[in-house]
C-alpha cells in the first residue's frame, strides 16, 4: 500500500482534502486497520460499528488498498446503487487509486431481448398500461448500454410488464439464446469479471452461491476479499436461499413460458398448451384451496387440510403430465428444453416437499393474497455458510451496526457456523447520555393482554403531543399497526391536534418517508419496513416509539422446529435464540432515533418486560447508553426543549456516513 490507512483518514489527508467537512474519527481509523489487517492475513472478521462510525468509509478504503479483487455485498438494490454511485467513487478519487468498478444485479433487473420480442409476438398483457409500458421498454433497449430497469423510470417498478420482459435463472437460454451477443445480463458479468471492485447485493450473493448461476460464483475464485455490508441480515437471508420452495407463481410462469415456446416452435401439438391450461389452473385452484388467514403455517396444519392435500395431488399429476409432453416435444427448441428442465424440478421438488421430508430442514406453508408458497428450510445454516467462507484462501468481512447482545457475538457467529471468527467492536461517536432518552412508560399490562394496543396509544399520544408530531410508531405486527393508526388518528383529533398520521403501505416506503420529511410534524405508523434501512435525519424525528420487544411470533414454523432442536439438544432456546435474536432486531429499531452528532430525541418502549423480568436488563443494556426515565414529565420537558434544536445536515456524511434509505431486500 502506498497510502497507509492511518493517513487516509488523517485531517491533512486525501479524504480530508476530497471532502470537504471530512472529520477524522478515532472509531473509523481502528476499524479499518482492523479490517485491512483481516484482509492481509486473509481472515474472517465479524466487525460491529455503531451508528456514525462511518463503517462504509472504514471498509471501502483497506479495500481499495489492498490492489486484490473485491465484492462489496449489501442488503438491497438501493443500497448498491448509492454503494456503487456515491461512496465508492468519493473514496477511490481522494485515494487516486487506478481500480475499476462494476455493478452486478440479478437477471430479473435487466430487460431480456428474447423475453421482450416473445412478448410484443404473444400481446397478452394484464392490463392496457403495460402495452405502452412494452414499448417503452422496447425503445430503451434500444439504446440502453446495461438494459438496468432502474433506468426507466416511465415503466413502475412494480407494473406487471416486467416479469414478461425480463428473464429468470429457469427461463434463460444460456448461449443458446438467439440475442446472446447483446444481452444486458451477459455484458454486467463480463463487466464484473474484469473489474477490481463489485458491488452485489446478499440475495444476489447467496443465490450464486448456491446455484451457481449469476456470475458471482464465477468471480469468488479470483477474489481476495468479500465485504458483507449490513450483515445482520445473512442469517435469514442465508435460510431463505440454502433452503427450497415451490410456489404457484412459479407453476404459473412455467405454464405462462410453456404456451408462448408451444406458439413458436409447436404450434402443430396442441396438447402441451392445453397441458399448460391445466396446470396454471391447477395452481391458481391449490391456492384458493387454502381457507383461512394469510401468512405461515405448518406443514402439520396444511396436510390436516383435505381440500389442501387434494389440491396439491391434482397440481402433481398435471404437473407430471405436463413434464412428459415437454420431454417428448423439447428437442423442438432451446426454449421447450429450458422448459421441460424446468417441470422436472419443480415437480422433483413438489414431491420432496410432499412425499419425502428431510429431517435436517422444516416444511412449511406461506400464504399470500394471490400466491401460496411451500418451503423447506434447514434448521441450521451454519454447517453451509461455514464451508462457503473456508472454500477459498480470503478474507471475509462481515460488518453492521446490530451483530451483538451487550458485545457478545456468540448468538450471530454460532448461526452462520464462525464461532472462530475474530470479532471486534467500536461504540457509537455519538453523546447519547446528552442527546437522548430512555423511556419506558409505568403501569403497562403485559404486550399479550387484551387491549395492550390501546395502551399503547393511550401511552404515546402526550408524547407524540410534546414532540409536535414528529415521531415514529413502530409496531411488532401488520395487525397491531393498523389498529394503532386508527386509535392514533382519532385520538390526535380528540386532543385538537392536526398532525398529519402516516400509515405503511400508502404508497411506497420512499414515497412516505419523503412525505414524512416535507410535513416537518408527521407521525408515521409503521412495522417491519421500517425497523431499519431507514435515515430521517434532524428535528424532524424526535420521537421513536417501539410497542414490544420483537420476539418472533410463537407460531413461526421455522422459529418452533429450531427451539424444539435446541431444547431437545440440550440448550435453552429462550435465552440462546429467542432473546438475542429479539435484542438484535430491537437495536435495529432504536437505531431509527439518532443519525448523527446534533440529533436529538426519545426511544419509548412500551413493553413492561425491559423492568419486570430478569432478562430485560439485558435488553436496555444492549441499547445506546441513553439517560433513563419511567416518567412522563421528564419526557415532555425534554422533547419541549428540543424546539430550537438546530436541523442536521442531510447531505453526505464527511466521514463516511452510515445512513440508508432503501427498500426491504430484493434480488
Amino acid at each position: 500500500m502506498n497510502i497507509e490507512i492511518e493517513d487516509a483518514f488523517g485531517q491533512d489527508g486525501p479524504l480530508a482534502r476530497r471532502i470537504a467537512g471530512f472529520r477524522s474519527r478515532p472509531a473509523q481509523v481502528t476499524m479499518a486497520r482492523a479490517i485491512a489487517d483481516a484482509i492481509e492475513a486473509r481472515e474472517v472478521l465479524v466487525a460491529e460499528a455503531g451508528t456514525g462510525t462511518g463503517k462504509t468509509f472504514a471498509y471501502l478504503v483497506p479495500a481499495l488498498l489492498s490492489g486484490g479483487k473485491v465484492i462489496v455485498s449489501t442488503g438491497t438494490k438501493t443500497l448498491q446503487d448509492q454503494l456503487f454511485e456515491r461512496d465508492l467513487p468519493v473514496v477511490r478519487e481522494a485515494l487516486g487509486v487506478p481500480v475499476t468498478t462494476a455493478l452486478l444485479k440479478g437477471r430479473a433487473n435487466y430487460v431480456c431481448h428474447y423475453h421482450l420480442d416473445r412478448a410484443r409476438i404473444d400481446g397478452r398483457f394484464p392490463n392496457r398500461a403495460d402495452i405502452g409500458y412494452l414499448e417503452l421498454i422496447a425503445s430503451y433497449a434500444r439504446v440502453s448500454d446495461t438494459g438496468d430497469r432502474s433506468g426507466l423510470a416511465a415503466v413502475p417498478e412494480d407494473a406487471m410488464v416486467w416479469p414478461l420482459v425480463t428473464s429468470t435463472r429457469e427461463n434463460c437460454l444460456g448461449s443458446d439464446c438467439p440475442n446472446f451477443r447483446e444481452c444486458f445480463v451477459m455484458k454486467a458479468r463480463k463487466r464484473a469479471l474484469e473489474s477490481d471492485v463489485v458491488v452485489v447485493n446478499h440475495h444476489l450473493f447467496f443465490a450464486d452461491v448456491v446455484l451457481r448461476d449469476e456470475g458471482v460464483a464465477e468471480l469468488l475464485p479470483s477474489c481476495n476479499t468479500v465485504i458483507l455490508d449490513e450483515a445482520h441480515q445473512l442469517p435469514e437471508t442465508a435460510s431463505l436461499f440454502f433452503g427450497e420452495s415451490v410456489s404457484t407463481t412459479q407453476l404459473v410462469e412455467l405454464a405462462r413460458d410453456t404456451r408462448l415456446e408451444a406458439v413458436a416452435a409447436a404450434r402443430d401439438f396442441a396438447a402441451l398448451p392445453d397441458a399448460a391450461q391445466q396446470v396454471e389452473k391447477a395452481a391458481r385452484d391449490l391456492r384458493l384451496a387454502w381457507e383461512g388467514e394469510l401468512g405461515r403455517a405448518a406443514v402439520a396444519d396444511a396436510l390436516r387440510r383435505s381440500k389442501f392435500v387434494a389440491a396439491i395431488e391434482e397440481v402433481e399429476t398435471r404437473l407430471a403430465a405436463l413434464d412428459a409432453l415437454l420431454d417428448f416435444q423439447a428437442e423442438r427448441s432451446e426454449g421447450l428444453q429450458r422448459c421441460r428442465e424446468r417441470s422436472a424440478e419443480l415437480l422433483e421438488g413438489l414431491r420432496r416437499w410432499y412425499r419425502k421430508p428431510d429431517a435436517d430442514f422444516v416444511r412449511w406453508v406461506e400464504v399470500f393474497g394471490g400466491s401460496l408458497q411451500m418451503h423447506a428450510t434447514p434448521l441450521s445454516v451454519g454447517t453451509v455458510f461455514q464451508r462457503q467462507v473456508s472454500g477459498g484462501a480470503r478474507a471475509w468481512i462481515l460488518t453492521s451496526a446490530t451483530l451483538s447482545v451487550r458485545g457478545n457475538f456468540e448468538h450471530y457467529t454460532s448461526q452462520l457456523g464462525l464461532e472462530e471468527a475474530r470479532t471486534a467492536s467500536w461504540e457509537s461517536p455519538f453523546d447519547y447520555p446528552q442527546q437522548a432518552v430512555l423511556y419506558v412508560p409505568e403501569k403497562m399490562p403485559e404486550p399479550n393482554s387484551r387491549g395492550y394496543t390501546e395502551a399503547v396509544v393511550e401511552a404515546v399520544l402526550p408524547a407524540i403531543e410534546a414532540a409536535g408530531g414528529r415521531t415514529f410508531c413502530l409496531f411488532t405486527s401488520l395487525r397491531a399497526m393498523r389498529e394503532a393508526h386508527a386509535l392514533i388518528d382519532a385520538g390526535l383529533r380528540s386532543r385538537g391536534l392536526d398532525f398529519p398520521v402516516l400509515l405503511q403501505g400508502d404508497g411506497s416506503r420512499t414515497a412516505l418517508l419523503a412525505r414524512f420529511r416535507e410535513l416537518g410534524n408527521a407521525v408515521l405508523v409503521g412495522s417491519q419496513s421500517f425497523w431499519e434501512g431507514v435515515d430521517v435525519r434532524g428535528p424532524t424525528l424526535s420521537l421513536v416509539m417501539i410497542d414490544r420487544v420483537p420476539f418472533a411470533p410463537p407460531d413461526d414454523p421455522v422459529l418452533t422446529a429450531r427451539i424444539e432442536r435446541i431444547n431437545a439438544a440440550g440448550g435453552n432456546a429462550f435465552m440462546d435464540y429467542q432473546l438475542p435474536h429479539a435484542v438484535i432486531l430491537l437495536k435495529q429499531g432504536a437505531g431509527r432515533l439518532i443519525r448523527d452528532e446534533n440529533d436529538r430525541g426519545v426511544l419509548m418502549i412500551c413493553d413492561p418486560r425491559l423492568i419486570s423480568k430478569p432478562y430485560g436488563r439485558r435488553v436496555w443494556q444492549s441499547l445506546p447508553p441513553m439517560r433513563r426515565t419511567r416518567v412522563l414529565a421528564e419526557v415532555t420537558a425534554f422533547l419541549a426543549s428540543l424546539d430550537g434544536a438546530p436541523r442536521s445536515d442531510e447531505a453526505t456524511d464527511a466521514a463516511g456516513s452510515d445512513a440508508r434509505e432503501d427498500v426491504p431486500a430484493e434480488d
